[in-house]
């Protein structure tokens, strides 16, 4: 069974870092570098960002390395801040199979989901230090620095990950669970590797098994959404050819490699400065006094505030958290039911993810290679047909 520490909180059934015990002093004292120096490297790439705007379009005189400096500060971003998600236990992850097991058994679902984890990242940091290695004799173009000082972001996240989740495991995990899951996982690696001839024989099937039967055990024991399809691809690698693990690390780089996914990081930010300044409140009390008094009116100022917030910060979590607060108090002061505000909430979201500037759309486009601005027009148009529907 799990430890239980009486400074220890839950997450949707999940535990998370004690609030108030050494080990969380320990871990936000030396996460607090790699906060700031996320933070700073944000700024860097909004400022770089804005000045090569100026250059461009003011001056006539495009800089050419900026869009280089962006793209290796972003790479760094990504991984120091899935670092910061893993420490804050903010990964995503569906919680719904997990809050059904009895108790008695959430200790041991929970280490198995810490050790799956821990493996996945064991197996990708030799694969990252090679990719290094082999981009350390790269020259970028414009800065004319080691293209390795980029990817080598890609093996400092996964070793830091790595730490994190020992101590995390070490201190609120029992250790009879650690043992089982450890044994448990090394059980099933080795039957893999020892049946990987009869594997490959399977052919297509392989896919049905790892990448469907495999992804959806994880995702059922609480692994993170992210995790459970990178567990799926490095065991379907591992076990059924004889591809080399490192491919995966160069898909990491070659996706976190491209410039449009820098707009993903800048619209959060934006959904956070609109949070913290007050302009969403204010967008959603001028809707309020607009058609807040006819009936069933704050249902429509929820519709059409989370319409038009979608459309400037593009993070469908800023987005609720700058609607609900200022609506629910008064909606539930008018008889709304709790579970009312949560359905329209959940399906205006829904409903707004297709709004300009989605950031789904723009991974979406990024991914397929389909035209950016082709999803914004016909997103738009599908964000105002569900709209309409809702409304009435």
């Amino acid at each position: 069974m799990t430890s239980r520490d009486p400074t220890t909180s839950e997450f949707n059934g999940v535990q998370t870092l004690p609030t108030d015990s050494q080990l969380s002093r320990d871990l936000s004292r030396w996460m607090m570098p790699i906060e700031v120096l996320c933070a700073t490297l944000m700024v860097g790439i909004v400022l770089m960002l804005f000045g090569g705007v100026i250059a461009r379009y003011v001056f006539s005189h495009p800089v050419g390395w900026i869009d280089e400096a962006v793209s290796l500060s972003f790479i760094w971003v990504a991984m120091l801040g899935a670092v910061l998600a893993m420490h804050r236990n903010e990964h995503l992850r569906l919680t719904m199979f997990v809050d059904k097991i009895p108790a008695q058994w959430r200790g041991l679902i929970h280490a198995f989901a810490l050790v799956a984890i821990s493996a996945f990242l064991i197996g990708l940091i030799g694969p990252s230090i090679e990719h290094v290695e082999s981009e350390w004799m790269v020259t970028s173009p414009a800065l004319e620095i080691p293209s390795g000082i980029r990817v080598s972001a890609i093996a400092a996240g996964m070793i830091l990950m790595l730490l994190v989740i020992g101590a995390y495991a070490l201190k609120t995990v029992s250790k009879k669970n650690l043992f089982i899951a450890i044994i448990g996982v090394g059980l099933f690696v080795t039957f893999c590797f020892g049946i990987a001839p009869q594997l490959k024989e399977l052919g297509m099937i392989n896919i049905l098994i790892f990448l469907c039967g495999l992804v959806f055990f994880c995702l059922v024991a609480g692994v993170p959404i992210a995790f459970c399809f990178g567990i799926g691809v490095m065991s379907y690698l591992a076990f059924t050819g004889s591809i080399p693990l490192v491919v995966i690390v160069g898909r990491i780089d070659e996706g976190m490699g491209n410039i449009v996914l820098v707009s993903v990081p800048i619209f959060v930010l934006l959904g956070c400065v609109l949070d913290a300044t007050g302009m969403g409140k204010a967008i959603v009390d001028f809707l309020a006094s607009l058609i807040g008094h006819v009936k069933a009116g704050m249902s429509y100022v929820l519709l059409a505030s989370l319409f038009i917030v979608s459309g400037i910060s593009g993070s469908k979590v800023s987005d609720m958290a700058t609607v609900a607060p200022a609506l629910f108090p008064e909606m539930r002061r008018r008889g709304n039911k709790k579970s009312e505000m949560v359905a329209l909430l959940a399906t205006g979201a829904a409903m707004a993810d297709t709004v300009p500037p989605s950031i789904v759309l723009i991974v979406l486009g990024s991914v397929a290679g389909v035209s950016i601005a082709g999803l914004f027009e016909s997103g738009f148009f599908v964000a105002m047909v569900l709209l309409m529907a809702l409304l009435v």
